[in-house]
This record gives structure tokens, C-alpha cells and sequence, in this order.
């Protein structure tokens, strides 16, 4: 599934000539005194020497690959991904005396990692349904060490949904509603709060998947998919952090949120924030810190709804990702 490629080309050239001055001193010393070596003697002894040069920077090559992929282990979980899924990218160094923090690049995104014991590091990699299957390359680096790796990210089949807002519920985000609640998914805490899977934040049904692509009163929403999952909770339910984390938004209806109705945001650390739309009353306040399972809020119809219903949001350095792998399993 992956491939592993490390280079160091400056030690390449002078092996060889390492190998070659050898050969060819050694052919030297095979001439007796008085005596003269046939040219095609020293020929053979060149192409001899040329022949072990080559042999000898080709078991350079190997130990230096060796080397570098002994000094920097990286995995990808899980080892088959699909669109929505959550990335972690470990690396781990074998040299204890490496303190270096490594980054994780793809594309031309950089992603920072935070240590997790034991001399590993990890780093959190988001995929979206508006993402491109197929091969993505991980590129880790760290300690002048480099580990180029590549994953298939397996493509997924989303619903489309159409969806009738009444007069006075369609109008578009305001640029302050919209400032506020993107600033607050691009946090990065050093920080990790959660600790095991994430719990349901509603008792509901869910009516609403992740990754769904919809119609707004009959015009498709390009570039849109759901991000997040609903829960038709009855109105007045209370509704839960699913996991630890600081509460960093509070934004309310009445004071322009007209999308996103009354929110809450959490900040669950190291990139991951969760958002709690359209709710009825809110029971926190920013720069409070909640545990998991904690009331946060109650489901309502705020903003851009249909109905009571409570809509979770999980995003990963600012990106919608599926929180089901996150309640099911758990991404520690």
C-alpha cells in the first residue's frame, strides 16, 4: 500500500570514485618491474574498476536507504481511507536523541504534528467529499529526515437532498456571522481535550448524513455538501459536548446569526473544533471548559432551519470531515 523513498545523491559520486581508486590502484600493483601490462590488460582493469564502482554506490544506495527509513517510521491510519475520513499520520523517530518536530505535507497543505509519547508525533489530515479520489502522497519531515509515502483515498457515493426554506430563512451569511464562525474551525491548541470516541451529542434520530449535496429551493448548491450530521431531536432536548473541549463561540440569532441560528463552538484541540447549530437556548459561555457529556445547549430551530433539529458540524484544521469514524471508533 505505501512506498517509501529517501535520496541523498551527495554520497552517490563520491563512492564511486571511492571504489574505482581502489580498483585501479590495485591493477597497478600487478605490473612486476621491468615488465609492460598489454593495453587490453588495463583495460579490463578499468572496466573492472568501473564495473565495482558501480557495484559498490549501488550497496551505498541501499544502506543509505536503509538508513534514512530506519531513523524516520511513519503509518497512515486507517490503511484504507475514503472521502470524509480523518488521516492520522504517526511518525515516530528511532534515534531517542532526535527532538525535532516533524511536519506532514500534502499537496500544498502543511500540517503541524504534536507529540504523543514514546518519541511519536502525529499529525491530523482531512479528506471532503469535494476532495479527488485516488492516490494522495504524505510527505514527512523531520530531523533532516524525509519520508515520502502514498496512500489511495477510496472515492464514496453521496445523496443529493432538496431543500424548501420559507421566506426570511434563505437570506445569505452575513460577512461578520461568517468571519466569526471561520476563524473559530481554523484554531490550532497545542492542546489535546478528548480522550476515546466522541459521544452522540443528541438522543434524536439522525435525518441528516454527512457529505449529503443539496438543492435550496430548487437551485443546486455548488460546492456544498452537508457538513455534519442532524439529529430531529424534539425541541427543548438538551444537547451534549461530545467530548472535552473549550467553548469558543457563542453566537446568537438575534445578534446576525441568521444562518447559523444560535451556536456554540468547541475547541477540542490540536485542530479539531465541533459546531452545535440552530439551538434554542445555550447553557455555556466563551472561555468556559466543558467535559464530555456536559449540557451545552438545548435543539431549536434557529436560523437556517426547517425544524427542530440539532446539526453537529466536526472539522479538522477548518475542514468538514464525517464525525461518524469519530463516535464509532475513535481517533486518539
Amino acid at each position: 500500500m505505501f512506498t517509501l523513498t529517501e535520496t541523498n545523491q551527495n554520497l552517490q559520486k563520491p563512492m564511486n570514485w571511492m571504489f574505482a581508486r581502489i580498483l585501479l590502484n590495485c591493477a597497478g600493483r600487478w605490473q612486476m618491474p621491468g615488465t609492460t601490462v598489454p593495453a587490453w590488460t588495463q583495460r579490463s582493469s578499468i572496466a573492472l574498476a568501473i564495473r565495482t564502482a558501480r557495484l559498490g554506490a549501488s550497496i551505498a544506495w541501499v544502506l543509505i536507504l536503509a538508513t534514512s527509513a530506519e531513523a524516520l517510521q511513519v503509518k497512515i491510519i486507517p490503511p484504507s481511507p475514503r472521502l470524509g475520513d480523518t488521516l492520522s499520520v504517526i511518525a515516530r523517530y528511532d534515534d531517542p536523541e532526535i527532538k525535532a518536530t516533524p511536519v506532514v505535507r500534502v499537496g500544498d497543505r502543511t500540517y503541524p504534528t504534536f507529540p504523543m509519547g514514546s518519541n511519536q508525533f502525529r499529525a491530523l489530515i482531512p479528506t471532503t467529499p469535494l476532495d479527488k479520489p485516488g492516490v494522495w502522497f504524505v510527505r514527512t519531515e523531520g530531523g533532516e529526515k524525509v519520508s515520502n509515502m502514498k496512500v489511495q483515498v477510496k472515492g464514496r457515493s453521496f445523496p443529493t437532498q432538496s431543500i424548501w426554506l420559507p421566506p426570511g430563512k434563505d437570506g445569505e451569511i452575513s460577512d461578520e456571522e461568517y468571519n466569526r464562525v471561520n476563524a473559530f474551525k481554523q484554531l490550532v491548541t497545542p492542546e489535546k481535550f478528548w480522550n476515546g470516541p466522541f459521544l452522540q451529542p443528541n438522543q434524536g434520530p439522525i435525518t441528516g448524513v454527512y457529505g449529503i449535496r443539496r438543492y435550496y429551493n430548487g437551485v443546486f448548491a455548488q460546492d456544498y455538501y452537508h457538513r455534519g450530521v442532524d439529529y430531529a431531536g424534539a425541541h427543548g432536548s438538551p444537547v451534549i459536548a461530545p467530548a472535552a473541549g473549550r467553548v469558543v463561540l457563542v453566537g446568537w440569532e438575534k445578534d446576525g446569526f441568521r444562518v447559523n441560528g444560535n451556536i456554540v463552538g468547541l475547541d477540542h484541540g490540536q485542530g479539531v473544533t465541533s459546531a452545535y447549530l440552530h439551538l434554542s437556548r445555550i447553557t455555556v459561555k466563551e472561555g468556559d471548559f466543558v467535559k464530555a457529556g456536559q449540557v451545552i445547549g438545548a435543539v431549536g430551530s434557529t436560523g437556517a432551519s426547517t425544524g427542530p433539529h440539532l446539526h453537529w458540524g466536526l472539522y479538522v484544521h477548518g475542514l468538514s470531515v464525517d464525525p461518524a469514524p469519530w463516535r464509532t471508533q475513535g481517533i486518539e
